[in-house]
């Protein structure tokens, strides 16, 4: 594995993929990705932003790209990776028919 020489916030990666919301309820389970894949940059003492290396942003990419081929696989990888109801009411609606 090559050495880690930078990283994105999730905020920098939703302008580029999807909504930032979504995106911080994928990666908030350190298992939807490969270890390494997702790094806390703490900021202050109890402040942290999240963060991917290029490895993590490629997986989500391919997740959200194999997610989307229909849209009963993008209602059924929302239901699974996201626990916000809210959250997930508001990506369905957004999301073409």
């Amino acid at each position: 594995m090559a050495t880690v020489t930078y990283v994105r916030t999730i905020k920098f990666v939703a302008e580029i993929l999807e909504d930032p919301e979504l995106l911080q309820a994928i990666v908030s389970n350190d298992d939807n990705l490969s270890y390494g894949s997702i790094i806390s940059v703490y900021t202050g003492d109890d402040e942290s932003v999240t963060a991917l290396t290029d490895d993590g942003l490629d997986e989500l990419e391919q997740m959200l790209k194999d997610a989307r081929r229909t849209s009963q696989e993008w209602n059924d990888f929302l239901d699974s990776f996201v626990d916000d109801e809210l959250l997930v009411a508001r990506i369905k609606a957004k999301s073409p028919r």
